[in-house]
């Protein structure tokens, strides 16, 4: 299942052992690497001290939008120099919302205003892009999949060229016209002529 990123926020963190809810969601940490939400920053009751305040994605057992992220205790959470992998994430402080997303050959797409991401092992699968202000009045936001991804950078992340042929390609294709212009005369065809003569 295909989640938004603004509805991972707030999330609600439930623990099997204490039969509710102990935490939610206030942060999502991604690795630039391989565009995967590594773990989540929460607040709440049970978080701090030595809970700890950072749930890994590995460590949920189960998911569901309607009730949130499961697990078994608070227990789970780690403080940030707990896993050496995920400190060095940290300490990168990637944010995936707005940046700043080009072509291999340097033509500006937009900026990432939201991002879909894959329940069953939390990879980003889409990138929303909102558009320049000038580019905005053809296409708002652009829809880019992961395959498209080239390279993600500090500052910006780089698609393959093809995609804005595909869209463009695919615009025309859609396109069919559903009026008849009055000022051009009409084509008619030789079966159509004879038509009319008989």
């Amino acid at each position: 299942m295909l989640i938004k990123s603004s509805s991972l926020l707030n999330l609600p963190i439930l623990s099997v052992h204490m039969g509710g809810k102990i935490a939610e969601v206030s942060e999502i940490i991604i690795n630039p690497d391989n565009l995967k939400v590594e773990a989540f920053r929460l607040i709440g009751p049970e978080v701090g001290g030595e809970n700890g305040d950072i749930l890994q994605t590995k460590d949920i057992r189960e998911f569901s939008m309607g009730l949130g992220a499961i697990v078994d205790s608070a227990d789970e959470f780690v403080n940030d120099a707990d896993v050496i992998k995920l400190q060095k994430i940290l300490e990168i402080d990637f944010k995936l919302i707005d940046k700043s997303v080009e072509t291999k050959k340097g033509s500006k797409l937009g900026k990432v205003s939201s991002y879909m991401v894959n329940s069953d092992d939390f990879m980003v699968q889409q990138l929303i892009v909102r558009r320049p202000l000038l580019k905005s009045f053809i296409d708002p936001e652009l829809v880019i999949g992961r395959s498209e991804v080239v390279k993600v950078t500090d500052d910006k992340i780089i698609v393959k060229d093809e995609e804005s042929k595909i869209r463009k390609k695919a615009m025309t294709e859609d396109f069919v016209p559903n009026f008849v212009n009055p000022f051009r005369e009409p084509n008619l065809s030789t079966a159509d002529t004879k038509n009319l003569d008989e």
